[in-house]
């Protein structure tokens, strides 16, 4: 069983065909494991190696990521992908679930849980929670939102997927990006991230419109309603070389029933690969 990787599989949500892969051992708890932005459902290979044999593991690609469907007018707003996921779910499972989910996927998986909050029996979220209040700027106003957003739109209309000449190119662009990645981490990210063209270049797989969000959303407030509504214990995940703040620093953790942090030194945005064997045990010990 080791030796096979998962299976993909397809299925519709908003009519869009979406992608996930499936790790086998179907009658064994579900465990959800949701990516981040720009990224794509293999990032978990080494953490669904790990569970495969205790979880019935499934990684979803989201909506113009990895190899689901783009958005034929460009919408990856956060409804639309939390409707994604509570599809995933509603078709995979009539059990609880438990979820792992790193960044934009944590957003996601906070929201469905906080919608949701019987469905879900335990959270982890690896730097999921957005951006600190500590780094909140004042609000724009929304004319000026919705006119950023639409110069913003129309200049990614403009925008044609990188081309990389070879595939250690685009390699060499993954792990600049992500430096405390390991060479054959960074490798294996890059394969299952990229298409090759018919001219023989490699793009990544995503859609370049999901870097734009809709300037529309929630208030902090009723953010913080729907992560008080989740009742299932909740595992906040934080690099300490990350970009993101501490949780429990800046008052977010509070906004939590049951929640728990650990922050790992030595470890980035992608603590699941800097600090992978920290993380996994503790990960177990937490499921």
């Amino acid at each position: 069983m080791d030796d096979l990787g998962p299976t993909s599989h397809r299925f519709t949500s908003q009519r869009l065909a979406l992608n996930y892969v499936d790790w086998g051992n179907p009658n064994a708890p579900v465990l959800v494991l949701v990516h981040g932005g720009q990224d794509h459902a293999r990032n978990w290979d080494w953490v669904a190696k790990a569970l495969r044999h205790e979880w019935y593991v499934i990684c979803p690609d989201l909506r113009g990521h990895g190899d689901s469907a783009w958005s034929p007018d460009g919408s990856y707003s956060m409804p639309l992908y939390v409707a994604d996921l509570a599809q995933l779910i509603h078709q995979c499972s009539d059990r609880e679930v438990s979820i792992v989910a790193h960044s934009l996927g944590g957003a996601i998986a906070l929201r469905y849980a906080g919608i949701q909050p019987e469905r879900v029996r335990r959270l982890a979220v690896v730097e999921g929670l957005g951006i600190s209040p500590i780094e909140h700027k004042p609000a724009t106003p929304v004319a000026e939102r919705w006119a950023t957003w639409i110069e913003e739109r129309r200049a990614l209309s403009a925008r044609t997927p990188r081309r990389y000449v070879t595939l250690e190119q685009a390699y060499a662009r993954m792990h600049k990006e992500n430096p405390h990645l390991s060479n054959a981490r960074a490798q294996h990210l890059t394969i299952h991230g990229t298409n090759r063209n018919e001219d023989g270049t490699f793009s990544w797989k995503f859609d370049n419109y999901v870097r734009s969000a809709l300037p529309i959303g929630i208030t902090d407030d009723e953010l913080h309603e729907l992560w008080h509504n989740i009742d299932c214990p909740v595992w906040l995940v934080h690099g300490a070389d990350s970009w993101a703040q501490h949780p429990g620093e800046d008052g977010r953790a509070s906004h939590f029933k049951r929640a728990t942090i650990t922050s790992y030194e030595r470890a980035g945005h992608w603590v699941h690969h800097d600090r992978h064997d920290s993380f996994v045990a503790d990960l177990k010990a937490f499921l």
